[in-house]
């Protein structure tokens, strides 16, 4: 029976009826499972309108966007769906966060509650945390798929200004053609040659998330973000906490007035923080490393370890791309420059998030991943954000939009600033989270509001309220008299810009 007659079997309503088997002249799609909703791997020279290579929170965005715009399009991720973010940065860190803070919050009640402080099974934190990462890449992959979005696990090396070579995770090639192309590999960690990541017990974050057990003593090279985050995670489910530091501070580039508390927060934790110092190397037993640090006074100190975290910084990933075969220029440490369109120098060629640069931000990739979209669909965009926002999820959080006040001064504005303890909150008394502090930076001559700081209990979260400000061209004024919920730490925002005006209620006003 041909397909005609098949067909009309069925429109008479024997539904039921098969299909007949006939031979296709071409083989069949294999499938590369990628989470529970993967889609057929392309065809041998399949051709797409656009291809995106990695699967991060830029390169799934944008392929999610591009799915909308009606494109024909393909992510193409070596590893998993979510990129370092969703596996081993962003969400795992701040589920092994959230797990320390609760132990730590039931300790800092004190009498309160009656009983010793749980321990942590290791394990059953791990079963937990994978979990999410199982759920939110199955989430990933749905959304993809919803938005007819094609998506494959293989490596991609062009071949031509317009076509790659897919290898899939069997070792099968295939060849991609495209018309437009995003960059969305990301950045790699970096290794120091004195610290092998070869060594069983020196590692990086995608091994601190992933400790077996609590590390009796950890060493972490870099005061950073990821060495401040995990040092202080770790340290409230029972570690011993060394963390080297070679600049002059922890958290560098942050401004003063919001790093005070979190230093202070770290001291009283009993975290051992070593700056103007510097990790030489170790030596090695079957029981535990030795790491040996030149202090800033020519000394030698010698910490013992169980685990060595290396968080010094990342690099880009674009050294195996082949960008060459499309003419793609790089900077000269690797990074792809990009316009506020996020176009490369050749007109065809897109890059999105941390393979362009600093600032390194999952947030600041998937934004760039949807201008990318939108400007391949032909519509107006840029990525020009007055307020890319930065989150620290330390003990207390530290989170800044816009400019510093030393920033603002080095631009020519007259600047004040306000500035207003969180301590002053009930709120913040309420939940015994007295750290803290918010800074708002204004231009004295037109009250225009230049930057907001906080350094406070879910100051990550408290900060989208300063972008929204930044990004309307707010005035202090406008947001001393924005009326908020009481009790809570948000009043703290509209607090510190009535300092900045001489005008606070809770506090004594500086003089002027």
């Amino acid at each position: 029976m041909d397909a005609f007659w098949w067909r009309f079997v069925r429109f008479l309503g024997f539904t039921h009826a098969k299909e007949p088997i006939v031979e296709r002249p071409y083989p069949e799609p294999q499938m590369t499972l990628i989470g529970p909703h993967a889609r057929p791997e392309p065809m041998v020279n399949e051709r797409y309108e656009v291809v995106v290579i990695g699967g991060g929170p830029g390169g799934y965005v944008a392929g999610i966007k591009l799915g909308q715009h009606g494109k024909k399009s393909l992510v193409i991720e070596r590893e998993h769906l979510g990129g370092v973010c969703l596996n081993w940065g962003c969400i795992p860190s701040k589920a092994l966060i959230h797990a320390a803070n609760l132990r730590h919050e039931m300790s800092a009640m004190g009498k309160v509650f009656a009983g010793e402080v749980p321990e942590v099974d290791a394990g059953q934190l791990q079963n937990w945390k994978n979990g999410i990462i199982q759920k939110q890449r199955g989430g990933v992959a749905s959304l993809l798929k919803s938005n007819a979005c094609d998506h494959v696990q293989g490596t991609a090396r062009l071949t031509g200004p317009k076509q790659l070579q897919l290898t899939n995770k069997d070792g099968r090639k295939q060849s991609i053609e495209f018309d437009q192309l995003v960059l969305a590999t990301g950045a790699k960690v970096m290794e120091i040659p004195s610290f092998p990541f070869s060594e069983p017990n020196i590692g990086y974050a995608k091994d601190a998330v992933n400790y077996d057990s609590v590390p009796g003593r950890l060493v972490i090279i870099g005061g950073g973000v990821i060495g401040c985050e995990l040092g202080m995670a770790y340290r409230k489910m029972g570690s011993e906490v060394t963390i080297v530091e070679m600049l002059d501070t922890i958290l560098p580039g942050m401004d003063k007035d919001l790093l005070r508390p979190v230093q202070k927060s770290m001291r009283k934790a009993g975290i051992n923080v070593l700056t103007k110092a510097k990790a030489k190397g170790y030596t090695s037993n079957r029981k535990e490393l030795v790491v040996e640090i030149e202090l800033d006074n020519g000394g030698i100190e010698k910490v013992p370890a169980d685990h060595v975290l290396v968080a010094v910084g990342f690099r880009p990933n674009t050294e195996e791309l082949n960008l060459e075969a499309a003419g793609v220029e790089l900077s000269e440490r690797g990074w792809v420059p990009v316009n506020e369109q996020c176009r490369t120098n050749v007109a065809h060629v897109y890059a999105i998030g941390d393979v362009t640069g600093p600032p390194l931000l999952a947030h600041r990739a998937s934004h760039m991943g949807e201008v990318a979209a939108d400007v391949i669909a032909g519509h107006s965009a840029a990525s020009d954000a007055v307020a890319m926002p930065l989150g620290v999820f330390t003990d207390p959080e530290v989170a800044q939009a816009g400019l510093t006040e030393s920033e603002a001064k080095e631009k020519g504005y007259a600047v004040r600033s306000g500035l207003f303890p969180i301590s002053a909150l009930g709120r913040a008394g309420a939940m015994n989270q007295p750290e803290g502090v918010v800074k708002v930076v204004i231009d004295t001559n037109s009250d225009l509001i230049l930057g907001v700081g906080i350094t406070a209990y879910n100051a990550c979260d408290l900060i989208a309220e300063a972008c929204l400000a930044l990004e309307m061209g707010a005035l202090a004024e406008d947001l001393s008299l924005t009326v908020h919920v009481h009790p809570t730490l948000s009043e703290g925002v509209m607090e510190a810009a009535k300092a900045a005006r001489g005008e606070a209620l809770h506090i004594v006003n500086r003089r002027r």
